[in-house]
């Protein structure tokens, strides 16, 4: 199986965790879900999305290059709807209620540059909990079809 393409997969991810957090809209993007509970078990359950989540915000709130990006966000409440949408996405019990990405990414004005630092952080944060190279791509993969929902302004 070819690995993913770097920027892609994790430029998704991204896209989730630059979103403000609000109030769903009955008409927002559903992404797949992952077929079975294997990529939940393998992310380590909600205890481990929960870490992962836990690093990526401890992470990105203190990179320059992203941090004013969160500096008007309920991080309790950021890091409640990443935690309950990765784990919806790999297929475990939770429900994601959060914002959906074109709304919550409209006033952000994010560039690529803003993704790969993101990316980045994300990378740092699945490694530290020791989520196999695999296992990050299949997540990946459920939240590449966000990306075109969140990345509005040109640069790096």
């Amino acid at each position: 199986m070819k690995p993913l393409t770097p920027l892609a997969p994790w430029a998704m991810l991204c896209a989730l965790l630059l979103a403000p957090v609000a109030q769903a809209e009955p008409d927002r993007y559903t992404p797949p879900k992952a077929s079975d509970a294997s990529l939940y078990q393998a992310l380590g359950a909600k205890e481990g999305i929960s870490r992962v989540v836990e690093g990526l915000i401890q992470r990105s709130t203190t990179n320059p290059r992203i941090a004013d990006k969160f500096k008007d966000t309920n991080l309790k409440n950021l890091r409640e709807q990443l935690v309950d949408q990765i784990c919806e996405l790999s297929g475990g019990p939770c429900r994601y209620e959060g914002n959906p990405m074109r709304a919550g990414h409209e006033d952000l004005n994010l560039n690529m540059g803003h993704f790969n630092a993101l990316v980045e952080d994300l990378q740092q944060a699945m490694d530290q909990e020791g989520v196999p190279f695999r296992q990050q791509n299949r997540l990946l993969t459920l939240l590449a079809p966000m990306y075109r929902d969140v990345v509005k302004a040109p640069g790096r």
